[in-house]
């Protein structure tokens, strides 16, 4: 009979060891701060970077021109050594992701790249004077410009193609 006694004893001490350790998880849990939306991400200023795209790469350079202050410019960049790639990033208002790429590289290749995967469809869209073909499928949608003999302009993210469509709208090529 004694050695059950111990036996009963070694298991409440693990019951109580657990339940020690439960409470001071809940404790950590109230103290430790919870923020579950996303940081504010900051806004970038373009026209330098843009300015510097136009006056060296070998095509017009598209960005947005009349877009409202609610998109937010988050990334842009001009990489001449890499097929004169052009990016410029965008949040739009309801804090999607939109893209503007642009680059004298093969264009499958590229489509590929900027779109992360997408493929063609067989719809596509006239806007203003240009006709855009839609792509789906992978990681962003896009809208890909059509007859752009020595580079690709493409327009992806992960907002819906009504947004999409907004901003090749708001393209202007310089």
């Amino acid at each position: 009979m004694a050695g059950s006694n111990g036996k009963q004893k070694t298991v409440r001490d693990m019951i109580l060891s657990l339940g020690l350790i439960g409470i001071a998880a809940g404790v950590i849990y109230l103290f430790v701060p919870h923020d579950d939306h996303a940081p504010d991400i900051k806004r970038v200023d373009y026209s330098v970077e843009l300015l510097t795209a136009r006056r060296a790469a070998t095509y017009p350079v598209a960005a947005p021109e009349g877009l409202p202050e609610t998109w937010k410019a988050t990334s842009v960049r001009f990489q001449g050594a890499d097929f004169d790639r052009w990016h410029l990033g965008f949040q739009n208002p309801d804090g999607e992701y939109v893209q503007i790429e642009q680059s004298t590289q093969k264009r499958a290749e590229f489509i590929e790249t900027a779109s992360q995967g997408s493929k063609a469809t067989k719809a596509t869209e006239k806007i203003g004077d240009r006709t855009w073909t839609r792509y789906t499928g992978g990681r962003y949608d896009a809208l890909v410009l059509e007859d752009t003999p020595g580079s690709t302009t493409v327009v992806a993210g992960t907002a819906p193609f009504a947004q999409l469509t907004k901003m090749a709208q708001a393209l202007k090529m310089a």
